[in-house]
């Protein structure tokens, strides 16, 4: 019988170990290679920004237009995203901010201008934008269209865009735009930060420590507005629903409303240091080159509630001399006929009708063509900033003065119908010659259709609005 040899352990252990080496380096490799690769081809992103602008380097506002994608097969609520146009501050100036038009309203729109820790060449500053909750869902592949946005400078001076890195003259049309950052809870999502930060994709499905709350909805029947305007012919003003009047007709001096009286300059004294909104009265003594300032919501559709506004009233002019009968008011009027109303805060410094200054007229009407009205005059001066309210509610009307009650009416003096709330200075007569401009100042309104609240209630909301960048919204409805 022939024998046989036994193959030895090692000889039959060795292939598989060989085996084993080659697998693990080729894992190894793997490994060392994978962040080349995964560089090479990353995730698609969340969602993808597109830009566009129809302003040269040098304007007078910048007018970025942005488009949001949904990238993902699932809704993207718009409340998870923020967007952050980065630019150069020039010479140091303030800036504002306004929302021109969007899909779901610019009520459900806000925004703040962020000074940058550490500015780069090209950014030192960055618009955020964000949205509240009713701005509502992209359905996955959907598109938010364009939101349109204005940027200038609190002093109105020309704006120098070639150094801002968001801004791009060449992008007529949309085209996506990485230089435009986007934000899916506080996690870059989308673009390239000025110091070279791109999305991480190890965590896009992750929260950052430092993003903020969600921006909740703007409470319905309030209007809120802190004035942040170019000028008298911004299309922001008449999107959000003020009329500048240049129409014939009084009060004062007959056919002289102009457009260019009303002009919306920064005030360090204004709220967050922003921007008011400055009503000017000026005349040399004609008719023929007097110039009253109006401005007053197109809607009548304020009646009860509580009606809030930060204003400066003046005593002297800024140009000229003193003496005029100029009457500076906050007021809401609607209604004709049997269902004629009228709510008015008048502050006259000098007097007027026979009457002296300075002082404070509030007063309820019931017909006009009659004079029929309750009033009581506050005899001080008020050259100052200061809150004027009317809280209108159960019959009664309640006129408000820095927190303290100043009259009531009730009885048929009270509203019949609902109003517009306006804003006026005017002339009452032209007894001087000469050039002089006088200026009336509104920082903020407040209207607010359920409630009637304190002085130190509507600060505490107006604060918390503009806290969170929601320096515009009316979600008050029209009866």
């Amino acid at each position: 019988m022939a024998s046989t040899r036994r193959q030895p352990a090692r000889s039959r252990v060795w292939p598989k170990v060989r085996l084993l080496l080659i697998v693990a380096v080729i894992a190894a490799g793997a490994t060392a290679l994978y962040p080349v690769w995964k560089k090479a081809n990353p995730d698609p992103p969340d969602l993808l920004v597109r830009y566009r602008t129809d302003t040269p380097a040098t304007a007078p506002v910048a007018k970025p237009s942005l488009e949001v994608f949904n990238k993902t097969d699932k809704p993207l609520p718009l409340s998870d995203v923020s967007l952050r146009y980065w630019f150069t501050a020039d010479e140091g100036a303030s800036y504002a901010f306004n929302c021109v038009n969007v899909t779901f309203g610019c009520s459900n729109l806000a925004g703040r201008v962020v000074e940058m820790d550490k500015p780069t060449d090209t950014a030192d500053r960055y618009l955020e934008i964000r949205f509240t909750e009713k701005a509502g869902t992209l359905a996955p592949g959907a598109n938010s269209k364009g939101i349109d946005l204005q940027l200038f400078r609190t002093d109105h001076k020309e704006l120098k865009q070639s150094d801002d890195r968001s801004f791009d003259a060449r992008t007529k049309s949309y085209k996506e735009a990485e230089q435009v950052t986007a934000y899916k809870r506080g996690v870059l999502a989308w673009g390239e930060e000025p110091d070279g930060t791109k999305p991480d994709p190890e965590k896009k499905d992750t929260k950052a420590a430092t993003a903020p709350d969600p921006l909740p909805a703007p409470p319905e029947g309030v209007l809120f507005d802190t004035f942040d305007y170019l000028g008298a012919k911004d299309p922001a003003l008449f999107k959000h629903g003020w009329l500048v009047r240049t129409s014939k007709g009084g009060p004062g001096i007959e056919n002289t409303w102009s457009a260019d009286g009303v002009t919306f300059p920064g005030d360090e004294e204004a709220l967050e240091s922003g921007q008011v909104l400055q009503l000017r009265a000026s005349t040399d003594g004609t008719e023929a080159g007097t110039k009253q300032a109006s401005l007053g919501t197109a809607a009548s559709k304020f009646r009860e509630g509580t009606y809030a506004a930060r204003l400066h009233f003046t005593d002297k002019p800024s140009s000229g001399d003193a003496g005029d009968h100029v009457n500076q008011t906050f007021y809401t009027i609607g209604g004709k006929g049997s269902t004629y109303s009228e709510l008015d805060n008048e502050y006259l410094p000098n007097g007027g009708w026979g009457r002296p200054g300075p002082k404070l007229d509030t007063v309820t009407w019931y017909d006009h063509e009659t004079n029929d009205r309750l009033y009581t005059t506050t005899n001080k001066s008020l050259d100052d900033w200061h809150t004027v309210m009317i809280r209108v509610k159960d019959g009664v009307v309640a006129y408000w003065l820095d927190g303290k009650k100043l009259f009531v009416t009730s009885g048929k003096f009270y509203p019949r119908s609902d109003m517009s709330v306006n804003f006026n200075h005017w002339f009452i007569d032209l007894p001087f010659k000469g050039e002089r401009a006088w200026d009336m100042k509104v920082d903020w309104l407040y209207y607010n259709a359920n409630d009637t609240l304190s002085a130190e209630e509507v600060q505490a909301q107006v604060e918390d609005f503009t806290g969170k960048g929601m320096n515009y919204f009316d979600t008050v409805r029209e009866s």
